[in-house]
């Protein structure tokens, strides 16, 4: 869960600033987030039940307000410094690297399956597309 936040958080700032900054952008990073963070939210939860632990959906639903708390912070606060915007999004793939490499990875078997390498290669290419489309 602190993996997630770590990266959930930064996102979200970075967003609400792109919403200023650059509207046309604000969708694509929306998506890629959207897409992003719906399964590391379902791996907190099966690591919490796994661990003993009761997810409780009161617990993720104020996890989950954390985040227009955050873009809000970021549309209003953010939207002129893209230095610091920048800054909070490499702390935001931090968390992504640290959560897929001491998390997620480990524990998926990929022998006969196919799910995982083509959700990473869908995902390459979702933000090349929208790279793409919008440069």
């Amino acid at each position: 869960m602190a993996a997630m936040l770590s990266d959930f958080i930064p996102e979200a700032v970075a967003l609400g600033a792109m919403l200023v900054a650059d509207p046309a952008t604000a969708p694509l990073l929306a998506l890629l987030i959207a897409l992003q963070n719906l399964p590391e939210g379902f791996n907190a939860w099966r690591e919490m039940a796994d661990n003993g632990g009761t997810p409780r959906l009161r617990q993720f639903g104020a996890l989950a307000l954390m985040g227009p708390a955050a873009a809000l912070l970021g549309y209003f606060l953010l939207h002129d410094q893209p230095a610091l915007t920048g800054a909070l999004m490499c702390l935001g793939a931090g968390g992504i690297l640290y959560l897929m490499f001491q998390d997620i990875a480990p524990q998926v078997p990929l022998e006969n399956r196919f799910g995982p390498p083509l959700g990473a290669i869908g995902g390459f290419l979702l933000g090349l597309t929208g790279h793409l489309l919008i440069g």
